[in-house]
């Protein structure tokens, strides 16, 4: 019976982070993924700077140019903090 649910319980987290990764990327897709490629093409960590990028670039409609820094160019995306209170979008 522990067995199933455990199973159970793996297949249902694997099935919503496969639709939240695929929701993430599909929002990347557009023009806030080429923006966001760019932003991100110098990133330590690929993945990640594209995917908080693009959460970034759909909820301020922009994206900063060059690869670091300019976020004055873009308020709503320089003003976006996290649960710590750092910035959010890179």
């Amino acid at each position: 019976m522990k067995l199933a649910f455990a199973t159970l319980l793996m297949l249902l987290l694997s099935l919503v982070s496969s639709s939240f990764i695929q929701t993430t990327m599909a929002a990347a897709s557009g023009s806030c993924g080429k923006k966001c490629g760019v932003r991100c093409s110098k990133a330590g960590m690929k993945d990640r700077c594209i995917k908080y990028c693009g959460i970034c670039c759909l909820q301020c409609n922009c994206v900063p140019s060059g690869t670091y820094g300019n976020k004055h160019e873009c308020p709503c995306y320089m003003n976006k903090k996290n649960s710590k209170g750092k910035p959010k979008c890179p």
